[in-house]
């Protein structure tokens, strides 16, 4: 198994920057395609932003595509979101997720191993 476990969650002003990073344990990770997640209280798990195994390719949802980047570490093991003029919508719960594909995976359902999230909030 796959374990996921998240950092870099806390409480940051409206218009800041956090840097989530989310890092993979046990089996091999290599051909592990990887996203994030965010969930708000009452509200459904939205998606944020994936990557390719190979982190060559990315989708970032409307949302977020002018302030949010998502990247991966030299190792492939270490996943980042990179996420810039914080807004006190994007307080949530975000976590991250891989799924055993080589491309980009937007569908939550496809992936297979999830982490157990970390706490942001912006506040105003």
């Amino acid at each position: 198994q796959v374990q996921l476990v998240e950092s870099g969650g806390g409480l940051v002003q409206a218009g800041g920057s956090l840097r989530l990073s989310c890092a993979a344990s046990g089996r091999t990770n290599s051909d592990y395609a990887m996203g994030w997640f965010r969930q708000a209280p009452g509200k459904d798990s939205e998606f944020v932003a994936a990557i390719s195994w190979s982190g060559d390719s990315t989708y970032i949802a409307d949302s977020v595509k002018r302030r949010f980047t998502i990247s991966r570490g030299t190792a492939k093991n270490t996943v980042y979101l990179q996420m810039n003029s914080l807004k006190p919508e994007d307080t949530a719960v975000y976590t991250c997720a891989g799924a055993p594909a080589l491309g980009v995976v937007i569908r939550g359902p496809e992936y297979t191993y999830w982490g157990q999230g970390t706490q942001v909030t912006v506040s105003s």
